[in-house]
C-alpha cells in the first residue's frame, strides 16, 4: 500500500430485516475494517453469501451501513458516506467514486456510442473529446462498430457487460467500484478488463472490486480482503 487512502473503513456492519419473516434480523458483516489507496486494486474475497456484495454497495450508498465508518476521499476531505444527505452522496458519485456492476441498466433508445459519450461529458472538455474516447473504449473492448448506434437493450449479455464496463472506465472517478465485470466475458475481453485496472492504477486511481474468477481476481489484486474474516454471527 502506501499510497494516499482514498477509502477507509472501519467499524462497518450491515445486516437486514426480514419484514415477512416477523422482522427477523439477518446479520451479514460486522467491524468490517481496511482500506483502499491511490494506485492499488484491492479485491473482495470469500464464499457466494459471505457479504461482499454487501459491503460494495454499501461503500456506493446503495446500502445504508448499520454502524461504523465509511470514509471516502471527496475534494480533498476524507467524507463518511454513512452520514451523508441524498444530494451530497450525489456529489461524491459524480466526481470520486464510480461503479461498474454487472447489469446495464439505462434508458431505452438511446444508442451504445450516446450512452457512453454523455458519461464521457462529464470528464472531459468537450463532446467530441468525449465521443473519440467513447470510441476508443467501445474498439477495446470488441463492441462491433455496426452495433455503437443500436441501443445496447438489443445487445447480448456479454456486449452488453462491455458497454458497461465502458461506461465506468471513461469517467475518471479516482475511487471505482468493480463488481464482477468479467462474468459474462471470454477470455479476450477480460483480458481488456485487465488491462484498464492497471491503466487506472498508473493514474494514481484506486480501485476495489469482487471477481469470481480466481485467475482474473489473482491477476488485478494488490490486496485480497478475507470478507470472511467479518461473519457477523446472529
Amino acid at each position: 500500500m502506501g499510497g494516499l487512502p482514498l477509502l477507509r473503513i472501519s467499524g462497518m456492519s450491515k445486516g437486514f430485516t426480514m419484514h415477512l419473516q416477523g422482522a427477523l434480523r439477518l446479520p451479514v458483516v460486522s467491524h468490517v475494517a481496511f482500506e483502499v489507496a491511490a494506485g492499488e486494486c484491492v479485491v473482495l474475497g470469500g464464499p457466494s453469501g459471505a457479504g461482499k456484495s454487501s459491503i460494495l454497495k454499501s461503500v456506493y450508498g446503495n446500502y445504508l451501513s448499520d454502524c461504523g465508518e465509511i470514509l471516502i476521499r471527496h475534494d480533498g476531505e476524507m467524507v463518511d458516506i454513512a452520514r451523508l444527505a441524498p444530494r451530497g452522496m450525489l456529489e461524491v458519485r459524480r466526481r470520486s467514486v464510480g461503479y461498474v456492476s454487472q447489469f446495464l441498466s439505462v434508458i431505452p433508445r438511446v444508442t451504445a456510442i450516446d450512452l457512453v459519450t454523455q458519461e464521457g461529458v462529464k470528464w472531459f472538455q468537450d463532446r467530441e473529446q468525449a465521443e473519440a474516447r467513447a470510441a476508443e473504449l467501445l474498439t477495446r473492448l470488441n463492441v462491433p462498430e455496426r452495433l455503437w448506434n443500436l441501443p445496447p437493450a438489443t445487445f447480448s449479455g456479454g456486449e452488453q457487460q462491455r458497454v458497461n464496463i465502458a461506461l465506468g472506465f471513461i469517467g475518471r472517478h479516482p475511487l471505482l467500484l468493480l463488481d464482477e465485470p468479467t462474468a459474462s466475458l471470454d477470455a479476450k475481453n477480460a483480458g481488456v478488463v485487465r488491462d484498464l485496472i492497471a491503466e487506472r492504477k498508473a493514474l494514481g486511481h484506486g480501485l476495489l472490486g469482487i471477481f469470481h474468477d480466481p485467475a482474473m481476481r489473482d491477476a488485478v489484486a494488490d490486496r485480497i480482503v478475507d470478507v470472511t474474516s467479518f461473519a457477523a454471527v446472529a
